[in-house]
């Protein structure tokens, strides 16, 4: 079926500042969007696929102006539109998703209130129209109870309400096209399956043009059409779907397709007999809120009666949703957190009851890796110095823990160089790197990984995963990998254990769980992984070795 052109974009250049590591964020870009069409743009982080949205909707700084080229919607060019123009079709024909709801939406505002603003802004109806438009959109997306909950503000919703409320407010105005900016990469399985069908319906019923903004090829097999492949600033494939997810001919999709973790789980981890390294029992943990002058107590027993061992050399995975309760056993295990009940015995000691004065000489054995790497490195300091002073303050000398970091540095991948500079100079992977280094800087036996590689482009991913799996092997550490990504699990746990409202619902080797699950809910995460039905193809190619 032939399809109206609804955007073009043409030999689009948009020049980076002097001094970078290129000279164009985006150079000599071309592709079209047609109606009625779900379009991917697929690449990794600094690939300049937000960079080519946030020109479209002329939301550029104004250091990065296009320097070449013509954007037309509709046959009109946006980039020689005056700003009132330009600012008049921002809502009324082009309507943008962002990546992180939370930071997008007023936090000083009830979320009615922000929707109604939209249509304010553009002198949409009066009040009364405004009101009853409100309660349509809210109820389009999907919200339950939408005559309450436009009186709530943002930080009371979850992850996936918020995305909701975001779509909500594109669609305000009824915009001919959507650009959806990696507008499901934060959220748990289940809740990202929702947001991709309520895209994909509204984008059926309405019949729009959307772009689609992702790195997960998962993502491209459930819902694109076609799709436009970025690497460094230029466009080096582009297709239907079908061709470019199942017949990929440029050497960089076929290497980001090879790095995406499959589904099936295989039989090729091993199982750890022998006395475990920590054996968990009864664990317990509740939260207690509210109360007081402004709202009755709420009691929510995160943590219910969760069990388990982990050996030496052995990787477990703790699978759940948001809420589930698995980032905070993981905290417990290394006593950040208080615990109500329970025993947790680490090599043979049942660490609950020591004090912290107590448990610090054996916090050296326990370390984390953290899902946001530069969150949790001193912006401050050096890197030498983030991975030495743990060491110091252990006892040993500077000159020595200096030396070892160097060694640490140099087994994670890292230039020499980086012991010298500062957490802001490294990319997301090259600060996950960082952050197992200081993880081993101390010898542990146990190492809790929470969602580490979540926030990765697929290809650092894959890397990243490789080397835990290498260091594991060759100092034969214990593993306890958090994780919302079944297909993660599937590729580095020996054992995955499924967690459903503080408890674990299934437990069991990966190709058990994956492949042939028995609880509901673990079907459930299974059924709404994205792109479950597509098999990526073996390109054959390697990964680069570079993050």
């Amino acid at each position: 079926m032939t399809r109206d052109v609804l955007l073009s974009v043409r030999n689009l250049t948009i020049p980076l500042p002097p001094g970078l590591d290129r000279v164009n964020a985006v150079e000599d870009v071309s592709y079209d969007l047609n109606n009625g069409e779900i379009l991917c743009i697929v690449g990794e982080s600094g690939s300049g696929k937000s960079m080519t949205a946030n020109a479209i909707m002329g939301l550029l700084p104004p250091h990065l102006r296009p320097t070449q080229g013509q954007i037309l919607l509709q046959g009109k060019d946006l980039l020689t539109m005056p700003e009132p123009q330009l600012r008049d079709l921002r809502g009324r024909a082009m309507g943008m998703i962002f990546q992180e709801p939370l930071s997008a939406l007023n936090p000083l505002m009830r979320v009615g209130d922000q929707l109604s603003e939209v249509m304010e802004v553009h002198h949409v109806g009066d009040a009364a129209t405004r009101e009853r438009r409100v309660l349509e959109l809210l109820d389009l997306v999907g919200l339950p109870d939408p005559a309450t909950l436009r009186h709530v503000y943002p930080f009371r919703l979850s992850g996936g309400q918020r995305q909701r409320v975001m779509i909500a407010m594109a669609l305000a105005l009824e915009p001919v096209m959507l650009i959806a900016d990696e507008p499901t990469t934060a959220l748990d399985v289940t809740t990202q399956a929702q947001i991709l069908e309520l895209i994909a319906r509204i984008q059926r019923s309405k019949g729009m043009g959307v772009m689609f903004i992702t790195h997960d090829f998962g993502v491209v097999a459930e819902i694109a059409d076609r799709v436009v492949v970025m690497q460094h600033g230029r466009l080096v494939e582009q297709g239907p779907a079908a061709e470019v997810l199942n017949a990929p001919r440029h050497p960089y999709t076929r290497r980001l397709i090879a790095a995406v973790p499959s589904r099936s789980a295989g039989d090729t981890r091993q199982s750890h007999a022998g006395t475990p390294l920590l054996q968990v029992s009864g664990l317990r943990k509740t939260y207690r809120t509210g109360g007081g002058l402004f709202g009755k107590a709420r009691v929510v027993h995160a943590v219910r009666d969760v069990s388990f061992n982990v050996a030496r050399g052995e990787t477990l995975g703790i699978v759940g949703e948001s809420g589930s309760g698995k980032s905070t056993v993981g905290r417990c295990l290394l006593k950040l957190i208080p615990v109500d009940g329970g025993s947790m015995r680490f090599q043979g000691e049942d660490i609950v009851p020591l004090s912290p004065q107590a448990f610090r000489p054996r916090r050296r054995h326990l370390q984390m890796i953290f899902q946001d790497p530069f969150a949790s490195l001193n912006p401050r300091q050096t890197i030498g110095r983030i991975l030495s002073d743990a060491q110091v303050a252990n006892g040993v000398a500077r000159s020595d823990a200096e030396a070892k970091a160097r060694e640490l540095l140099r087994l994670v991948g890292l230039e020499p160089s980086a012991f010298d500079r500062y957490p802001s100079e490294f990319s997301g992977g090259q600060r996950q790197r960082v952050g197992i280094a200081r993880a081993l800087m101390l010898d542990p036996e146990l190492i809790v990984a929470d969602e580490s590689v979540s926030a990765l482009d697929v290809s650092v991913q894959a890397q990243v995963l490789a080397l835990l799996r290498e260091l594991q092997q060759r100092l034969n550490l214990a593993i306890i990998f958090i994780t919302h990504d079944l297909r993660v699990a599937a590729q580095v746990c020996d054992r995955i254990a499924v967690m459903y409202k503080g408890e674990i619902v299934e437990e069991g080797p990966p190709s058990q769980v994956i492949d042939a699950p028995r609880h509901p809910y673990t079907q459930g995460l299974i059924a709404a992984i994205p792109g479950r039905d597509w098999t990526p193809p073996m390109t054959g190619v390697p990964l680069e070795a570079e993050v």
